[in-house]
């Protein structure tokens, strides 16, 4: 076969134009883009799509004990904070945190060295629930919307008294 009358490969040709996509009917089929009542739903993954009241119902329930999950971790993380502050010597200069002091290091900072670890790693988690949740709100499914407000308010609720007593 000749290379010259060999032709590149045509790329895919899209079955609308932007200007009949434009046409359609608001809102567009794909791009729900204000808050909608429905027991249909994907979220966030393919695999978690949702066509039954009872699957709506399971996914808010996720959805709300997610938002919980945060609030604890937030609150978690404050009750870290306080003890690690807790932890610091009472003469706080740079040279205590940074140089440990001959023979090792002081029960003091590896007390705040251990308290900042576990902070590390509460934000991690707070961080990934929270974007789980702000992503699955983005379905613009008001079920789930109110199941990520319902969750975040009975977890603060549940979980603020406890900041108390750490």
């Amino acid at each position: 076969m000749d290379p010259l009358k060999m032709q590149a490969p045509q790329p895919p040709v899209c079955p609308i134009t932007p200007s009949q996509f434009l046409a359609l009917p608001f809102p567009w089929p794909l791009f729900q883009m204000s808050f909608y009542f429905s027991d249909t739903a994907v979220l966030l993954f393919d695999f978690w799509s949702v066509h039954t009241p009872t699957g709506m119902v399971l996914s808010v329930l996720v959805i709300l004990l997610l938002s919980m999950f945060y609030e604890a971790i937030k609150m978690g993380k404050a009750v870290l904070l306080r003890r690690a502050l807790l932890a610091l010597p009472r003469s706080l200069s740079q040279e205590s945190l940074v140089e440990p002091e001959e023979g090792g290091t002081g029960p003091a900072q590896g007390r705040w060295f251990r308290y900042h670890v576990g902070q590390t790693l509460f934000h991690v988690v707070q961080v990934v629930l929270g974007y789980t949740v702000m992503l699955a709100v983005m379905s613009y499914n008001a079920w789930i919307f109110l199941g990520a407000i319902a969750g975040s308010t009975l977890g603060y609720f549940m979980v603020y008294p406890l900041l108390g007593r750490g």
